[in-house]
């Protein structure tokens, strides 16, 4: 049975005094305080806040897994536990694990990724639909979650239903990609992995899904490119696809133009910055579960960031290593990095990992308990039971940890080492290559004390190229392993670590440095005293300017005496730069093939994936990334995307090339509004005040929206679990046009509360009606979020609901779409794009969500 988790602390604590006191803890830094408690400090569903800062959530997952370590000989105590994850500088649990670990009020799921999907299963409606709902039900549990198409037939291909033939595999990407818009994970989307074969006759459809405007907007794809194509692409032959794929004896067979379907790929990653590529063959043979692929255990996807290829019903768990805080005196002439206390780190990190996996375990059968427990029909909840006793299965079976880093880049610059160099490479590698065999190590320890994971045989491994590798590397390891077997059956992996990255205050996962200094502008008074007036812009307004340094570049400066408090010219922060370990090792210097090649020499040392993504300028050519693309092929890596910049805003609107340009630029919906649309509910707060907006969809666009103020005597009552449902326009009695919301409860029942345009103030209900106009005239949802921060209001009230408005309708724009008019506030760039809902500024990085 679970350990049953305890209450959690009654303290709570408002978002300003949590925010101070962690703005304190990361010494002004009020990205890093305002990610971790908009994401990780403890909260429950009204939005009490528990945690005062980092150190809370620290002792509480510290808590957690020296309970568990009470349960194995020579068990780490709290304070160990703690000492090691303690401020960020050692080991990081990532994700769910820092959001989940002791939480009482989610039940929810410690993993970060899961795979689903085909293991038995046909393309039929039935099992096409099992897929989708299992997603939902990981999804709501937090997790991401990856699957493979290759199994559904392709277009045409003959059906015994009254469609007669298959719609191939668009349909159905749609439909997972849509699923996943519905589903909200504490305030944001789920996250999914669509991805095929590029045996399947589909493919070409496949690549092309996305490059239409609000298609398949929910997912990231991928295409699992066999060494056949590859090697077809390089010799101008032709390639053979087929269904099922690589059959012998294959129901459909097409001879394709490898360099034409490959140009197509090229050219859309080179737009859009997708399909991504997985290189399937390297994945395969490389694979240490695969070796128990006849026991459940075959690779065939991977989580949505691609550094987790997993069979199916499997689940990991991420931590990151910050490898800065392991050099000694760094950006000294007698930096050095201390692998003595890394490797005790490793084994440690290691161990936690395994704990987790018991933590996890117990939340899943919490999760199960919770569904025996719900008044559904036993029919209703049988495939959400039966999914998560797999994941169980596969959890207890398998132990599957994911072990990573971050701070790559800092460390490399604290020894004096050029991000993208000879000698920085080397180092690397032998980093990742004592990162592989410590970790292989500890778990061959644990196992020891703990038992091996429950289907080991050395046997099946002794052929695995990277077991291998071990074997070479540490003979003493390799036998230890064929006495004792190992407590995991896969270890490692780098993961994108960007929230972690803004708590180290390091540079992300593998990545080098961004920027090691900009400018950011504030805006000021010109008539107070002692102000300092850098810049005037159009409109008259007055700015001071004021240098943002990367945390350990500012670090570097200290160290060299260098003033960090000194507002510099352009010329003297160029000369500092010059002089630093960071001059030329940002992400635009950095060489992409030396960067490709170092990712592929790393990757020898991963047994799972690495995410990396190359970032390109927007002038670069496609020929270029076709051939990284190649050279990530030959070097060794499991996969590669590539980001040009800009690249997101090219894709296509319409199929239509013979629109006009500004037809192009508009959405069109019905003239006569339909008299049911989907919905989505979006909960805000602004000045303390809660507000909830209806937003009525076509296509997954906005077409109306209804809004006020919630939760209180003059506003709308509605349970917060509830994150969409429909909208029905309705007729009063006296003929009158009314619009109904309409949601499922939790025993599936219809609720329906009625009139929405009279739940909320009638002047708030004219404004909502001149925007849903302009939404229904089919304007880009970014420059009606523009119309209405121009709108002029007189009362504090409803500038409090126009800033709602304007920020419930931002979580629709696309992703890269420019803020074309805008500035950013703190340096006054005009260089905004959309992301996630926030705008960003592609100079100095800074984000404003609200």
């Amino acid at each position: 049975m679970p350990t049953k988790i305890a209450q959690g602390p009654q303290k709570t604590y408002s978002q300003e005094e949590a925010f101070n006191a962690s703005l304190k803890y990361f010494k002004g830094d009020d990205l890093a305080a305002r990610v971790w408690v908009n994401k990780y400090a403890l909260k429950d569903s009204e939005g009490n806040i528990y945690e005062l800062t980092p150190d809370d959530m620290h002792h509480r997952i510290a808590k957690e897994i020296s309970r568990i370590e009470q349960k194995y000989p020579n068990p780490l105590n709290e304070e160990q536990v703690f000492d090691l994850i303690k401020n960020f500088k050692y080991i990081v649990p990532q994700g769910s694990p820092m959001a989940g670990i002791g939480n009482p009020f989610q039940i929810a799921s410690l993993s970060n990724c899961f795979v689903i999907g085909n293991e038995g299963q046909s393309d039929s409606y039935g099992g096409i639909m099992k897929i989708d709902q299992e997603q939902v039900q990981l999804m709501k549990r937090r997790g991401g979650v990856g699957h493979d198409l290759s199994h559904i037939r392709p277009k045409g291909s003959p059906v015994k239903n009254s469609a007669l033939t298959s719609t191939g595999l668009v349909p159905f990407m749609e439909r997972y990609s849509n699923t996943t818009r519905e589903v909200a994970q504490d305030g944001r989307r789920g996250a999914l992995m669509l991805s095929v074969s590029i045996n399947h006759p589909d493919a070409e459809d496949f690549i092309d899904a996305k490059m239409e405007q609000g298609k398949v907007t929910g997912a990231n794809v991928s295409v699992r490119m066999d060494d056949d194509f590859m090697k077809a692409v390089e010799s101008g032959e032709p390639y053979t696809q087929k269904f099922p794929v690589q059959s012998p004896n294959p129901k459909v067979s097409k001879t394709i133009d490898a360099e034409k379907l490959w140009g197509k790929i090229v050219h859309n990653a080179w737009q859009s910055a997708e399909p991504g590529i997985l290189f399937w063959d390297t994945i395969i043979k490389e694979s240490v579960p695969d070796c128990y692929s006849d026991l459940g255990y075959n690779t065939v996807s991977t989580n949505p960031c691609g550094e987790i290829p997993l069979c199916p019903y499997d689940s990991c768990r991420l931590l990151a290593i910050n490898l800065f805080s392991y050099v000694d005196q760094p950006f000294t002439d007698n930096a050095s990095f201390n692998f003595k206390l890394f490797k005790e780190h490793i084994a440690a990190a290691q161990r936690i990992m395994d704990d987790i996996i018991d933590l996890e375990l117990e939340k899943v059968d919490v999760i199960l308990k919770k569904i025996k427990a719900d008044p559904e029909l036993e029919d209703t909840k049988a495939v959400e039971f039966n999914l998560w006793n797999k994941i169980k299965e596969k959890a207890e079976q398998g132990r599957r940890t994911g072990i990573g880093i971050t701070a790559e880049g800092d460390m490399l610059a604290a020894l004096g080492l050029r991000y993208g160099s000879e000698e920085a490479n080397k180092f690397s590698i032998e980093v990742h290559k004592t990162i592989a065999l410590e970790a292989y190590r500890a778990s061959v320890h644990t196992a020891k004390d703990r038992g091996a994971f429950q289907i080991f045989d050395a046997e099946r491994e002794k052929n695995n190229p990277f077991i291998l590798r071990l074997k070479e590397a540490d003979e003493k390891l390799y036998y230890e392993m064929l006495e004792y077997g190992r407590r995991n059956i896969a270890l490692l992996t780098i993961a994108p670590t960007g929230t972690t990255s803004l708590m180290t205050q390091t540079t992300s996962g593998i990545e080098p440095v961004f920027l090691p200094v900009y400018k950011r502008r504030r805006k000021v008074n010109p008539n107070d005293k002692d102000v300092r007036i850098d810049f005037v812009d159009e409109v008259g307004d007055s700015w001071e300017e004021y240098l943002v340094f990367h945390h350990k570049f500012k670090q570097w400066m200290s160290v060299k005496g260098i003033d960090t408090e000194k507002n510099y010219s352009q010329e003297e922060l160029q000369k500092i730069v010059e002089s630093s370990p960071y001059f030329k090792a940002t992400s635009n210097d950095v060489d992409w093939l030396s960067k490709v090649r170092l990712q592929g020499a790393v990757q020898k040392w991963v047994d799972h994936s690495i995410s990396v993504t190359i970032n390109l300028p927007n002038d670069v050519s496609e020929e270029l990334v076709g051939k990284l693309y190649l050279e990530a092929w030959k070097a060794g890596c499991k996969g590669v995307t590539v980001y040009r910049d800009g690249s997101r805003s090219g894709v296509l609107i319409s199929n239509d090339s013979k629109k006009s340009e500004n037809e192009e630029s508009l959405t069109l919906f019905p003239t006569k509004r339909p008299q049911i649309l989907e919905a989505d509910v979006v909960r805000l707060q602004n000045n303390k005040e809660k507000w909830i907006a209806f937003i009525g969809l076509i296509n997954d666009q906005p077409y109306e929206i209804f809004t006020g103020m919630a939760d209180d005597e003059d506003g709308i009552l509605i349970p917060r679990w509830v994150n969409n449902g429909l909208i029905i326009k309705s007729r009063n009695e006296d003929g009158s046009s009314r619009y109904d919301f309409q949601y499922k409860n939790k025993r599936g029942y219809k609720t329906t509360i009625e009139g929405l345009s009279h739940k909320f103030n009638p002047e708030y209900w004219n404004y909502a009606k001149l925007i849903s106009s302009t939404l229904r005239h089919g304007m880009p949802i970014e420059k009606v979020v523009d119309l209405i921060n121009s709108l002029q209001l007189d009362s504090e009230s409803i500038n409090t609901w126009k800033n709602g408005v304007a920020r419930a309708l931002k979580r629709y724009v696309a992703d890269g779409t420019e803020a074309k008019g805008q500035k950013c506030d703190s340096c006054n760039s005009k260089n905004l794009i959309y992301q996630e809902g926030c705008l960003t500024c592609k100079d100095c990085g800074s984000s404003k969500c609200g």
